[in-house]
């Protein structure tokens, strides 16, 4: 089965009359329903009515993540809740996090779309399906279970972690599609060499990774050694989580679902929008989803869309890998950290100062992330009892408000260079050529 559904070949035509229709309503029921978008919209002097063509959309205000955390946790929400059937959440910049939420609708369409992302990489009702992203508030192992299960195969639902478990689930159990973020599938490669285990025991054919940025070097080192076909999936959990778009077999760009979505490159700069093939703020409009539909959201993500034919035959828009962000936003193992998220523990900690650097490695093929911290001059940095003690308490903190563990070495005062203008804060030392 090399498609999904027919809406992957569907006319370009076709799809931008769908599109305009999909558009108008949603608009209409986000100045209805939701207040926040109905002030912005008056604000800007626009009405669902004004809503005419496609190129009607550039009049209607951007949606930016700080409009997610001024209406926590439901502000932003098209529907009652009680038609709201899940809630996930990404981390916020201190503390609080971007809720999102679907109704049974909204589940279908993103079930499908993963769907369709897994048929791209060649998936069949005959597979077994091995889920190694995280479940629970994160959008990664609940997004590939449900896009698994509408595909017809059987879902192995292992989660993060517990590696010497994880080998065994693959070689018992036949997992013959891997989905996780591609540093653990390298991880996974290494536990097998080490763990004996001869490749011919293991039917794995294919995966799916994302959550974090990834390189060509690093597709090939994963196709190498599983001796798989590797395949990038994209997808950010304010819009709906994984599968916003995916790659095929020709694997050179990810097609966007476009019966969905409405994609704008802009100029991060102006908001202008840019041509394709021209680098700029990737911008998605929903169209089809009922409980947080969002309108021009800007992903922060840098990247170009393309509009040629591409070999596999589908019509969708493709967008290039994302060459980095707009903002400060690290991803660290498939979790979004932001430098205001480890300022806001610090200054809630006694006996340190202000001054701090986030240092980010890759080592063997995992993320690690170590905090640099200045002590107060008024505390003793020759107590090495003490020294220990803070240590583990902003690690304990850092932790439960990442999400995510981080290395903390504390520094002696002063020790951490001082610049003029705009602080650094971050070193990431991660090569992704």
């Amino acid at each position: 089965m090399k498609y999904f559904d027919v809406y992957e070949l569907i006319e370009r035509d076709e799809l931008k009359e769908l599109q305009l229709n999909r558009l108008r309503k949603t608009v209409q029921r986000v100045y209805t329903n939701v207040k926040p978008y109905a002030d912005k919209m008056d604000e800007a002097g626009v009405k669902p009515e004004d809503i005419r063509t496609l190129d009607d959309l550039r009049r209607l205000p951007f949606t930016v993540k700080q409009d997610l955390r001024d209406n926590y946790p439901y502000g932003l929400f098209a529907c009652p809740t009680d038609e709201v059937v899940r809630v996930h959440a990404s981390s916020g910049t201190t503390g609080k996090q971007t809720v999102v939420g679907y109704t049974r609708a909204d589940l279908d369409i993103w079930n499908n779309i993963t769907a369709r992302a897994m048929c791209a990489a060649g998936a069949t009702k005959g597979d077994f399906v091995h889920v190694s992203y995280g479940y629970g508030l994160f959008t990664g192992g609940l997004g590939l279970h449900g896009g698994a299960e509408k595909l017809g195969a059987a879902t192995i639902p292992v989660s993060t972690g517990n590696t010497k478990r994880q080998l065994q689930i693959m070689r018992d159990f036949g997992s013959s599609v891997l989905c996780c973020t591609p540093s653990y599938a390298l991880v996974l490669a290494e536990a097998i060499k080490d763990s004996g285990i001869d490749r011919s025991e293991l039917k794995l054919k294919c995966g799916i990774f994302g959550a974090e940025p990834w390189s060509e070097n690093m597709r090939r080192q994963i196709e190498q050694q599983l001796q798989i076909k590797a395949y990038d999936i994209y997808g950010l959990s304010e819009i709906m989580g994984p599968g916003v778009a995916y790659e095929c077999s020709e694997q050179n760009g990810m097609h966007l679902n476009e019966d969905n979505f409405i994609v704008e490159v802009i100029n991060p700069e102006t908001g202008e929008p840019l041509p394709d093939g021209e680098y700029g703020e990737l911008v998605i409009t929903c169209i089809t989803k009922q409980a947080l539909p969002l309108i021009r959201y800007r992903t922060r993500d840098i990247t170009a869309l393309t509009h040629e034919p591409c070999g596999c035959g589908r019509t969708f828009v493709r967008m290039m890998r994302p060459r980095g962000r707009t903002d400060d936003m690290l991803i660290i193992r498939g979790v979004n950290v932001f430098p205001s998220q480890v300022e806001h523990v610090l200054l809630s900690m006694e006996g340190i100062v202000p001054q701090y650097m986030i240092v980010v490695d890759r080592i063997d093929n995992l993320d690690r992330m170590t905090v640099n911290v200045e002590l107060s001059p008024d505390m003793p940095f020759d107590a090495i009892r003490l020294l220990e003690q803070k240590e583990r308490s902003i690690k304990k903190a850092l932790e439960s408000t990442l999400g995510i563990s981080a290395e903390v070495h504390l520094v002696e005062p002063k020790s951490i260079q001082r610049v003029e203008g705009k602080s650094v804060h971050v070193i990431d030392n991660r090569v992704l050529d």
